[in-house]
Parts: structure tokens; sequence; C-alpha cells
């Protein structure tokens, strides 16, 4: 069961409406938890002021910030709900949000994203990444629509790994899609992939059998999302394993279902590992055009203090 007691919703200013408001109040009402929402701001003229001593530009910083939360007050006044209003000063809004998220022990981070009208798309920001990489707090990404009632939610599983980690990443996967559906009235369906044969194999391998590998892969990933699946009573016709990579099958059952939500785990890989090794959350939560819920690993540490 979901239980929320703190949802933070990042306000963009420059956004006619504020998704992740709507998104919030919808959350806070099924679940009675209290909303605060946080605006970053940051002007390096401010940082410029030479002239003026230290305390002189933090009383002009203290200044803007006052009027941009007087700003935000009007602008939550509006959806006549009880929303704290909070504008943090910080050129890497990121971190401004990690920092609240952990200070405040958020249950989750609610941020819009932004449509791509030309290609009718979703556009991750940086900010966006940086969120999905090292936020401990789940990170729901949202879209400028309702939750209809009998949704489908989709969690992207791995059911073909031995890793243990990965393992108790899909049943944490599996029972907040559960969970989301309950509170949704929605159905879960459960999507994974499985790689195709290594065409490096099927060149140096004479005696290689290409289809016999395929065949035994599939029938694998088969067997262990019917074990998964029937640990959570979710049924067989609500699962789908396709051969492919993780960036195009999962975004494509989505499509498929007209999904509300994809909920996927990351691992929240920094640094020289990210750039070399990459993210395949990231590669599948770039081709998604709905919701996406973003869970790290238990245990997960931010790099952000």
């Amino acid at each position: 069961m979901i239980e929320y007691s703190n949802i933070l919703a990042v306000v963009e200013p420059e956004r006619e409406n504020q998704p992740a408001i709507s998104r919030a109040i919808e959350l806070a009402e099924k679940t009675g938890a209290s909303i605060t929402a946080l605006m970053t701001i940051y002007d390096f003229s401010y940082e410029m002021t030479t002239m003026l001593s230290g305390e002189e530009r933090e009383a002009m910083r203290q200044a803007v910030v006052n009027e941009r939360t007087a700003w935000l007050k009007e602008q939550l006044a509006e959806y006549g709900q009880p929303i704290e209003a909070v504008v943090e000063w910080n050129n890497r809004p990121y971190e401004a949000i990690i920092k609240y998220a952990l200070a405040s022990s958020a249950d989750i981070v609610v941020k819009a994203t932004r449509s791509h009208d030309d290609l009718r798309s979703v556009i991750f920001t940086p900010t966006d990444w940086h969120l999905v990489r090292k936020c401990p707090a789940p990170v729901l990404l949202v879209k400028e629509h309702d939750w209809p009632q009998d949704g489908k939610i989709v969690a992207a599983v791995n059911v073909g790994t031995e890793d243990r980690e990965h393992a108790q990443l899909n049943d944490r996967l599996t029972n907040i899609a559960l969970d989301y559906a309950k509170l949704l009235s929605g159905h879960v369906h459960l999507a994974n992939c499985y790689p195709g044969t290594p065409l490096n194999i099927a060149i140096e391998v004479p005696e290689f059998d290409p289809e016999s590998y395929n065949a035994s892969v599939k029938i694998h990933h088969l067997e262990e999302m019917e074990k998964h699946s029937n640990q959570y009573n979710i049924p067989l016709d609500s699962c789908h394993v396709r051969e492919g990579l993780p960036e195009k099958v999962i975004p494509q059952v989505a499509k498929e279902l007209d999904a509300e939500l994809v909920i996927i785990g990351t691992v929240g890989r920094v640094g020289i590992s990210a750039a070399l090794i990459g993210n395949t959350a990231e590669h599948v939560i770039d081709e998604l055009n709905c919701d996406v819920l973003a869970i790290k690993p238990e245990g997960f540490e931010s790099p952000v203090s």
C-alpha cells in the first residue's frame, strides 16, 4: 500500500500550467499526504555585483527570494489546497531539489516533463536526468493529462536476471505497480525483454545454432516471467516478453497498451561510469511518451549530500 506523508512538487515559473502540482494534488487526495511546492531561482548578475559587500549581496538575494515566494503563494492559492511554498536560490536546480527532498524526508518528487509539439513526444531536461540518476526518493515525471480510472500501469522488469539486486528490484517494482493500480483503480502489466542472438558468435562459431539458442533464451524468460507473475497473481495475458533492447521493447509495449504510467528501476550511475557504460533506464525513459516513475534500488545513497 502506498503511504505518502510528504510530496515534493517542483514548480517551473516559465510554465503557464503546473502539471506537477496537479499530479501531486491527485496523489495527496488519495494518500492524505501534505504537499510542498519547491521553486528554484538564480540570477548570475547578483553574484557579479562586486561593488557590494557580501552582506549587501545576500540582502539582495533574500529580497528576490521573498518576492518570488510571495508570487508562488499567490499561484498556489488558486488550487484551493494547503500547499507549502518554498523558494531556493541555487544555480543547480537538481541539487536544491535533492537536498530539500533529503532534508524534508520527501516520499516522492513530482516534476513535469516538457512536450515537443512537432513530434508529439516528451523532452526530458538536464534537471530531469540528474534527478533520475541522483535523487534517492522516487521521481515521478509527469505529462499534462489526467490519470483516468482503469488505466494501464507497466512495470519494466528483468525476470531473466541472476543478479540478486535486480531480482529485489523486480519485486519492488511489481509491488509498487500493484499499489498504484489499487490507488488509481488501474491494471498492472509486466514488460520484459531478452537479447537476441549475438551476431559475433553466430559468425565466429560455425557449429553454433542461433535458432536453438534464441528459442532457449525465450523459453527461459517466459518461464521466469510466469514464476514472477504467479507470485503476484498477475495474469499471463498481462505479461509481455519480447526479444529486443529495453529502450525499444518497453516503449513499444507502453504505446500499444496506451499506458498511463511506466515504472522503471534505475541504478543511478554517476560520473565516468555513467558516461562510458550508459544507463539503460535513461535510454528507456527517453523513448517513453507517458508518465514515468523512476525507482532506486534499496540502500541507494545519493551523491548529493
